[in-house]
Order: C-alpha cells, then sequence, then structure tokens
C-alpha cells in the first residue's frame, strides 16, 4: 500500500510540474498584439486555460492527499506520545565521567619584556 501511494505521489509530482510548463503566463499575450504570432495554442485561444487549469487543480488535490495519506501511513501505532517523551528518561544522569582538568604549565623564565624586544632574524 505504501509503494502504491508513493507512486502516485511521485506521478502526480511530475504531471503538476508539465502541465505548469505548458500554460500560458499572464505576459503571453503581449507578443501575440505585436505580431510576433505567439497567440496560438495547442488547445486553442480559449480552451488551454480551462482545460489545463483544471487539470492542473485536480492534480494538486491528488498530491495533497497522496501526502497525507504517506504522513498517516509513515507514522506507526505502536509509539505513543511526542518526541520529547524520549528525552526525559536520561535527563539527570551525565552522558559521560567528567573531564579532569590538566595540571597547570610552568610559566616561562625571563623577563617578558626582554623577549618583546628582540628582533627576528
Amino acid at each position: 500500500m505504501h509503494t502504491l501511494v508513493i507512486v502516485l505521489h511521485m506521478l502526480a509530482a511530475v504531471s503538476i510540474v508539465v502541465l505548469v510548463l505548458l500554460q500560458h503566463g499572464k505576459g503571453a499575450d503581449m507578443g501575440a498584439a505585436f505580431g510576433s504570432g505567439s497567440a496560438g495554442s495547442l488547445f486553442g485561444s480559449s480552451g488551454a486555460a480551462n482545460f489545463l487549469s483544471r487539470s492542473t487543480g485536480v492534480l494538486a488535490a491528488v498530491f495533497f492527499v497522496t501526502s497525507l495519506g504517506l504522513t498517516f501511513l509513515s507514522s506507526s501505532p505502536s509509539k505513543s506520545g511526542g518526541v520529547t517523551q524520549s528525552i526525559g528518561t536520561d535527563a539527570g544522569k551525565p552522558a559521560t565521567q567528567p573531564a579532569v582538568p590538566a595540571p597547570s604549565a610552568p610559566a616561562p623564565s625571563g623577563d617578558p619584556l626582554s623577549k618583546s624586544r628582540e628582533i627576528p632574524k
């Protein structure tokens, strides 16, 4: 069942992309006004918008329903509760032993100002 819904979901997604790319933009009629000849379409001047718009709407509804179906199928009924319930079990215990502080390093010998006055070679 899960595989069938995934296949239907992918087909709807690809079909929506194809139908959106086939549709006219709002500025497409501007070229026809200046005689470029791009006003003709596959389905005629007015039938394309209705057919492609309705097909896109139906496929968008199918995509929405399959998205909800995949969400429902992916949630397992054995799990009850939210994500934060598993966090509360080990919240008071440290995960590892605390780090031991490193011993302090001895201070450098000599005058600190004399080193800063040396010119490197």
